[in-house]
């Protein structure tokens, strides 16, 4: 079985961490009941029995970098850790006979000396550049009034350094508490009519997707969650369900509004 998958950038991930439930569930709020998303509170896996509001992944299946670091170690390279420490099945038959090494491999530090070094250099990556050198203002008032920026959220405001997040295993640090960032998403799932069928936790998430980050879109040839749209004219035009009213809203634009709408686009 194969799927084409897009890999979601690492970049500026510890400022997603830190913003706190709160904030998501205002922004949930605020949404019209027609493009509301949906939340899943998901397991903190360093701070067993702690939930919070997921953020990470397609599916929101992760709300810490250390949950996020764990998960990653164990389904996408085989490496069990303190957090993860069963190895996976190979279509229900052990694989014991061929890896031999004791579980959990990924041993010591806090929640193992690979997975602390990867989470600490997650945190410390910034966010992608903007593109400064056109003046898109145009466009990006497009973005706003047809509706794009009701999920896209162009504006979150961080926690305040010293709050307690992933259920008191991290306070957020002054590089990274009460920012102002420019994700341009809710991080909240939504269906627009591309949702693959796959449950990850919640059923809530069969047909539903995370609103995507749209900061550092332009360096990104192929888009959506399955890389099948090859241009943002492409790609909007898949925008289906609770993202039609704002797709039909695009298609009703000019000519030149929609190229002051793209080349918004191409700037993030």
């Amino acid at each position: 079985m194969r799927a084409t998958r897009s890999a979601l950038t690492l970049l500026g991930l510890g400022f997603v961490e830190a913003i706190s439930d709160t904030t998501l569930t205002s922004i949930q709020t605020g949404q019209s009941a027609t493009v509301r998303g949906t939340i899943v509170n998901v397991p903190v896996l360093e701070a067993p029995g702690q939930t919070r509001i997921g953020r990470f992944g397609w599916k929101d299946q992760h709300a810490s970098l250390v949950s996020f670091a764990a998960d990653a170690y164990l389904n996408e390279m085989g490496i069990t850790s303190p957090l993860q420490p069963t190895e996976n099945t190979s279509n229900g038959s052990s694989v014991a006979a061929f890896d031999t090494v004791a579980d959990p491999e990924d041993t010591g530090g806090q929640f193992g000396t690979d997975i602390d070094a990867f989470v600490n250099f997650m945190r410390s990556l910034k966010v992608p550049p903007r593109d400064t050198r056109f003046d898109v203002t145009a466009g990006q008032n497009l973005f706003s009034s047809i509706g794009c920026a009701e999920c896209h959220i162009p504006t979150i405001q961080t926690a305040p350094p010293g709050t307690s997040i992933n259920g008191g295993t991290f306070t957020v640090p002054a590089a990274l508490g009460d920012k102002i960032i420019h994700p341009y998403s809710d991080f909240l799932l939504h269906d627009i009519g591309t949702g693959d069928g796959i449950v990850q936790g919640s059923t809530a998430t069969r047909n539903r997707m995370r609103t995507p980050p749209l900061w550092g879109l332009r360096v990104r040839p192929r888009l959506m969650h399955d890389l099948a749209s090859f241009t943002r004219n492409e790609a909007i035009a898949r925008h289906g369900g609770q993202a039609a009213a704002a797709r039909n809203n695009f298609n009703a634009l000019t000519l030149a509004q929609k190229n002051d709408l793209i080349a918004f686009l191409n700037s993030l």
